[in-house]
This record gives structure tokens, C-alpha cells and sequence, in this order.
């Protein structure tokens, strides 16, 4: 059984999760010697397959989650599979990249890696990214952290992964040195509050209480936002591992 924190959200996942940056993807090409094939675990509602799919001739992108790949959507070239990052149904030695994104922590890595190792063609590339805490405006601050407390107790051990950046892993393969990034959005206050309700952390809060913890502090935020229609910068820290098949 997988880890599954997101099916029962697999809708406000859809609607509020952000896109990468483009640069990122023009960066993974730039590292690739041929872009035939790349195979994404994990890919929830396709939020890196949109950024993965032009430069690919095809995108296999695949999550354990039903509910997840019902709402995925991406171009023509990409086809989704409901299938275990550990275990998916590609040949050996097919693939030019294996990309993750946001959700190496909720993987098995050993069988994941050696899944890898299987795919991977020689000089293939492993990709991995995420994203930490969101970053608010000065003005949002107070009302946006006493929603990020409240919801603290909740979060999976796993999350904690996410915050140390995936420092520690036993990864495969040597390592290439890959830039950094900030993922940037400017949202209307109902894409943010969409954004908090995606949260696993939201989920077993709502589990544990019978409270809904974003529907609890929305007030609040909403007071400090001001209009409603009006956007807002908001940015979230990235990282990036990237490893090469020899």
C-alpha cells in the first residue's frame, strides 16, 4: 500500500497546486543528450508533466493514486498510468530521464532507485525536486502563520524530509550540480486558500478535529489580503538533485 495522503484532495491538488518554472525544465534538457523518453513517478495532477512534455518526444508519467491521474491533464505526447513509483511498467533501459517531483518522500527509495537503475538508459539522468514553506507577504504573515501552527502537530514525519531538502539520501549514481530556484505565483485569495486545502497536513487535521482548519483561519486572512480579486506575490524555495546514470 502506498502512502496515500492526497487522494481524498485529489480536486483543490488539481485546481491550486503551483506550476514550476520554466526554467527548470529548459535546464533538465540542457543536461539530457537525447530527449526521447522520460518517465515521472509521482506526478499527482501533472503540475511538472505540462512543464516536462514539450521537451520530450514522450512523457510517461505515472502515480499510485486513481483519483489523482482521473483529474491529470498534459499534452498529446504524455500518457498517464496508475502504477507504484517503485514498480512501473516501462522496458529496461528506455527511459533518458526519471523525474520526481514534490514526492520522492512518500517513496519506497530503495526499490525506487533500483527502478531507476532498470529504466535509466546509460547516461540517463535522475531528477528530483520540491519545494519548501510558502512565503508570504509581510501583511499576511501573522494570519497565515497562526494557520501554518495550528496545522504543525499534523503533518506527516515524511514532510520533515521536504524541509531539510532531501539532505541525507543515499542517492544513486554521481551527481551533477544543478542551479537553484524559486517557484513564484501571483494568486487571487481563493487559489491561496485552494492551496491550503491541499495540504495532507489540512487532511488529518480535519480527520483528527472534525474542523475544517482552512475554513478556521480564512477570516483572518482574508482581513489582512484586503480584496478578495486581488493578487499576490507569493514564492516557495526550490531544490534540485540531478544524478547520472554511468
Amino acid at each position: 500500500m502506498f502512502k496515500d495522503h492526497f487522494s481524498a484532495v485529489a480536486g483543490a491538488y488539481a485546481d491550486a497546486r503551483p506550476e514550476y518554472p520554466a526554467a527548470l525544465f529548459d535546464w533538465i534538457a540542457s543536461v539530457l543528450p537525447t530527449r526521447g523518453l522520460a518517465w515521472e513517478a509521482g506526478c499527482g495532477s501533472g503540475q511538472a508533466t505540462r512543464g516536462l512534455a514539450p521537451r520530450f518526444a514522450q512523457v510517461h508519467a505515472t502515480d499510485p493514486s486513481a483519483e489523482q491521474i482521473a483529474r491529470a491533464r498534459a499534452p498529446a505526447n504524455v500518457i498517464f498510468a496508475v502504477e507504484p513509483a517503485e514498480q512501473c511498467s516501462l522496458p529496461d533501459a528506455c527511459a533518458d530521464a526519471a523525474c520526481v517531483a514534490q514526492a520522492l518522500h512518500w517513496f519506497d527509495r530503495d526499490r525506487y532507485f533500483a527502478e531507476c537503475a532498470r529504466v535509466l538508459r546509460p547516461g540517463g539522468v535522475l531528477l528530483a525536486w520540491g519545494y519548501q514553506d510558502i512565503e508570504v507577504p509581510d501583511e499576511l504573515g501573522d494570519a497565515v502563520g497562526a494557520f501554518a501552527a495550528d496545522i504543525r502537530p499534523y503533518w506527516p514525519p515524511e514532510r520533515a524530509q521536504v524541509d531539510a531538502a532531501y539532505a541525507g539520501y543515499a542517492w544513486p549514481f554521481p551527481a551533477i550540480d544543478a542551479p537553484r530556484w524559486t517557484l513564484r505565483a501571483d494568486w487571487p485569495l481563493p487559489r491561496l486558500l485552494g492551496y491550503f486545502s491541499s495540504y495532507s497536513a489540512t487532511r488529518r487535521f480535519r480527520e483528527a478535529t472534525g474542523i475544517d482548519p482552512v475554513a478556521q483561519h480564512a477570516d483572518a486572512i482574508a482581513r489582512a489580503w484586503g480584496d478578495p480579486a486581488a493578487t499576490r506575490h507569493l514564492q516557495w524555495p526550490m531544490f534540485v538533485h540531478a544524478r547520472r546514470k554511468p
